[in-house]
């Protein structure tokens, strides 16, 4: 059976799970934002099989995340170095740890973010640099962008209309509670 292709869909994070949703990729993406990148890292890391490692690799490299350089001609040997778009998937990764550790670690996080200049913990967190807000807040939400097409528009139009009902709603609510009318 063949897989489907996120590739040409319109969502950005089906393009995204397209280049890196393999979990292989993920975790090689991982080892290299720590500093691996040679092939013998990752399989030891890793404890993958050879064959699906080339694979996962040959894969990054095409989709622009890693990049290949030869550092040995006899034997050929490469390493893999991560591109600007490679080093850009440091805040996913960070996000997955945050996530993974609030949620699926009972005993407790084996691997945490620390800050290098002073040691402290740091949890990571996604913020609207306008603001400094975080932006998991309910005052942010996904929208329709500039290149949307019509499906997408619909889909977040439909998501628009409710909240726009839900804040009439609300305010409808605050100005009819006995005290809102006592202020």
């Amino acid at each position: 059976m063949q897989r489907k292709s996120f590739g040409n869909m319109a969502c950005p994070i089906a393009r995204s799970l397209e280049r890196v949703g393999e979990w292989w990729s993920i975790l090689i993406l991982r080892d290299s934002l720590h500093g691996m990148t040679r092939f013998d890292e990752f399989q030891n890391s890793l404890g993958i099989a050879p064959n699906m490692l080339t694979r996962r690799l040959n894969a990054l490299v095409e989709a622009g995340l890693l990049k290949r350089r030869r550092y040995s001609e006899h034997p050929p040997r490469d390493e893999y170095l991560l591109t600007e778009r490679g080093r850009d998937f440091r805040p996913v990764v960070l996000a997955l740890l945050a996530w993974g550790n609030k949620h699926f670690a009972p005993e407790g996080p084996s691997v945490v973010l620390v800050n290098r200049k002073t040691g402290a913990i740091v949890e990571p967190i996604l913020v609207d640099p306008a603001t400094g807000q975080r932006v998991d807040e309910s005052d942010y939400q996904l929208a329709a962008g500039p290149a949307a097409r019509s499906r997408t528009r619909q889909r977040y139009r439909t998501i628009d209309d409710a909240l726009s009902s839900s804040r009439k709603l609300t305010a409808a609510s605050r100005r009819s509670t006995p005290q809102a009318k006592s202020k």
